[in-house]
């Protein structure tokens, strides 16, 4: 079949790296089920069962040159996937053929592999979370003290610093690696549990030696590079590791998605924007345009992602006692695409951040068309030095500023509240003396003191942590 005739997964095809899209390939999954075998085979030819040191070096000899015509041919017979493999596997070691396997039920390949491949595909999000974080660090450094318009309920606000904005968005994604970190350092492997989780059959290879059998799963997950297996298990791992796993992919969207958003809003403003290359395109009519594909295209993956979660937690709510096998298909989709998505956003965030474009002369525009509403205060406080009546002062500017705000909104004015002040001699004030009150810097507060200060305090002790993980860039597909 010709690949245009076929579905092919968006995730695939446009949002996700070829990093991550290994990571959830065949040959990672299949591979690792044949380095599980030999995990399991080494360890029970260690513990005192009849299996030689030829028979893993033949097993060794085909981890990845995996027989797959073999696999689909057998599995279309005998409808059973991880069988199929093991007969595959067999044909290619016929020496192993039959001790691979041994005592072992399909969810030991199944499961212990699932929580390798999600613990891979956390270390590549971990990744590229952290050298997001640097660069919205190195953003939030580089305009520390740029004042800019707040704004709450979009509606213009006491005036903060493009810096400080910046460090809004890194701490939501420092709180996600946090969580990732968390997350990542609970993964255990499943090991070798048998079909309810009760290891009869491993205590039936051994004789019913409790002392041999304790040993087993700390030698799979060593092996495997694990520090331990879950203590107890039905004949899966608890569903329950999935959700929190998602649930951290999730988080990560929700932060990307807020970004977005601002970043959208801004470049209406046309006070930031996202890059936007020499000859690209923004829209098929209107020539002119400037549209923030990017931070869209965010917004779009993250609603998945996070409607995604919702997938592992019914999962998780509706197993069945020691296993149910309807949570499989869903499994494959929502673990799988959830880090794919997840893969794809950070990629963008990560192109964006990289080349976010600032309009000094804009913001300034937009800051002093507002200003002069907040000033009122310290201008009264400075009328009532030159002799004037606090309450009288109060009313006036008041009345004035209504006045200013009607001529904006009706009349598509400039704010003229200070010249209207100045020609009001209830003030005392000129415009000069006015204008003295216009100094940015006093209304942004503490704010570039709260950027060096958090950037010192919290985000370069993690990044020297992480130190091994920086340096990354993200290309992306239109």
């Amino acid at each position: 079949m010709n690949i245009t005739n076929r579905y092919i997964s968006p995730l695939s095809e446009r949002y996700a790296s070829k990093e991550m899209q290994f990571i959830f390939s065949s040959d990672m999954k299949f591979s690792t089920w044949r380095k599980l075998w030999i995990a399991l085979a080494e360890t029970e030819m260690e513990l005192g069962l009849p299996i030689t040191q030829e028979q893993i070096d033949e097993m060794k000899e085909h981890v990845f040159d995996i027989n797959y015509d073999v696999v689909k041919a057998r599995e279309k017979k005998v409808r059973h996937d991880v069988m199929s493999h093991v007969y595959a596997y067999g044909l290619q070691c016929p020496k192993a053929k039959g001790i691979i396997h041994l005592g072992a039920t399909s969810c030991y390949v199944g499961d212990n592999t699932d929580i390798i491949v999600m613990n891979e595909a956390l270390k590549l999000v971990k990744k590229k979370l952290v050298n997001v974080i640097a660069e919205l660090a190195k953003f939030a450094d580089k305009q520390k003290g740029q004042p800019t318009l707040a704004f709450t309920h979009f509606q213009p606000a006491q005036p903060t610093t493009v810096g400080k904005r910046a460090t809004l968005w890194i701490q939501e994604f420092v709180m996600d690696f946090e969580d990732l970190e968390y997350v990542q350092s609970t993964l255990k492997l499943l090991g070798s549990k048998g079909t309810t989780g009760t290891q009869a059959s491993f205590l039936e290879l051994f004789q019913g030696d409790q002392r041999i059998i304790d040993r087993i799963d700390p030698m799979i997950a060593e092996k495997m590079g694990f520090s331990a297996c879950y203590p107890v298990s039905g004949q899966t791992y608890s569903r329950k590791v999935d959700t929190r796993v998602v649930n951290v992919m999730a988080g990560i969207a929700a932060s990307a998605h807020k970004f977005s958003n601002d970043i959208r809003l801004l470049q209406h403003l046309k006070e930031v924007e996202e890059p936007f290359e020499k000859g690209q395109i923004g829209s098929s009519a209107m020539a002119y345009k400037r549209n923030p594909m990017r931070s869209e295209r965010i917004a779009s993956l993250s609603r998945y992602v996070m409607i995604d979660a919702l997938n592992p937690a019914v999962t998780s709510a509706t197993q069945w006692f020691e296993r149910t096998l309807d949570d499989s298909a869903n499994r494959r989709l929502s673990i799988s695409e959830g880090f794919l998505a997840t893969d794809g956003v950070l990629n963008l965030v990560l192109n964006i951040v990289n080349g976010l474009v600032v309009y000094p002369k804009v913001i300034e525009k937009h800051l002093m068309s507002e200003l002069p509403f907040m000033v009122t205060e310290n201008i009264m406080m400075n009328a009532v030095k030159a002799g004037g009546d606090r309450q009288e002062l109060h009313e006036r500017i008041r009345t004035l500023s209504m006045e200013a705000g009607r001529s904006i909104k009706v009349e598509g004015k400039d704010n003229d509240l200070l010249e209207r002040i100045a020609a009001d001699p209830t003030f005392n004030l000129s415009l000069k003396d006015l204008k003295k009150v216009m100094d940015l810097p006093r209304y942004t507060g503490c704010a570039e003191v709260q950027v060096k200060a958090y950037l010192k305090q919290v985000i370069r002790p993690l990044l020297k942590r992480n130190h091994e993980l920086l340096g990354m860039k993200a290309e992306i597909k239109v």
